[in-house]
């Protein structure tokens, strides 16, 4: 084969590869308009074979998928505290939050890292063609608009505006769920299996809160203040508000904002 053929062959495979993740786009979706699709990575700094997932999870938030809007959210567990380092994002909510998505999903056991989307399908956070199909079929879904509004901290405290569309006849009810997260962490590992090593994430969730309920045929729209963790540093802080059906179970709409950029 001559390397025209060769040119030929990648471009076709390169097109149809974006054609078919184009295509999936919500059927009430404005033309060109993202799908939010949350990405939930659970990860931990005292596991050897996170940071590659924790990078992964970084190209994510930057790199624009056809038809989805990507919201990432890292969430530390606190199982691999006992190797001979306490990851400080680490949360036994976490962990919790990881086990009941095995017991929802039917998995045998959870792991790290582990990438949940859209509370629907999970897959080991290091296959980029899992990745794509996964995300592919999410955005695909049928999604509840959600806004987010009037965000601020004070004393400690981060006020927002939460406001949906209508839940439609095909979810029964849903949690409606506010997460803080730091937009950049970074740590110097000084023990367990990443000892030495410097780590940087995205989207490290420091809150997560449910602060709300709706029914089919009901709408949501109220003002909602959490107080967050102490230590949070409010310079750079993502706000994100999704609608999970109960489990935690499938999310059916999502938003995301960012305070201090």
């Amino acid at each position: 084969m001559n390397r025209t053929s060769v040119a030929l062959l990648i471009f076709a495979k390169l097109f149809l590869t974006v054609f078919l993740f184009a295509g999936h786009v919500p059927s009430n979706a404005a033309p060109n308009a993202a799908s939010p699709v949350v990405v939930e990575l659970f990860t931990s700094e005292g596991c050897s074979s996170c940071p590659p997932a924790d990078a992964l999870l970084q190209r994510f938030d930057k790199q624009p998928y056809p038809g989805a809007h990507l919201i990432v959210l890292s969430e530390h567990v606190d199982y691999w505290n006992h190797i001979g380092w306490t990851d400080p994002y680490s949360d036994a909510a976490f962990s919790q939050r990881q086990s009941s998505y095995g017991t929802e999903l039917k998995l045998e056991s959870v792991y790290t890292p582990q990438i949940v989307v859209d509370g629907a399908e999970e897959f080991a956070a290091n296959n980029s063609e899992d990745a794509q199909r996964v995300f592919g079929k999410a955005a695909a879904e049928e999604k509840v608009p959600v806004k987010l509004s009037s965000l601020s901290v004070e004393s400690n405290h981060l006020r927002a505006h939460i406001e949906t569309g209508e839940l439609s006849a095909k979810f029964a009810a849903t949690d409606v769920v506010l997460a803080v997260a730091l937009d950049h962490a970074e740590s110097q590992v000084k023990g367990g299996e990443n000892s030495g090593r410097r780590l940087t994430h995205v989207a490290v969730v420091r809150n997560l809160s449910k602060v709300g309920s709706m029914k089919s045929g009901q709408t949501f729209s109220r003002d909602v203040e959490i107080k967050l963790k102490p230590g949070t540093d409010s310079a750079t802080l993502r706000v994100i508000a999704f609608l999970q059906q109960p489990g935690p179970g499938k999310i059916v709409g999502a938003a995301e904002e960012t305070l201090g950029k």
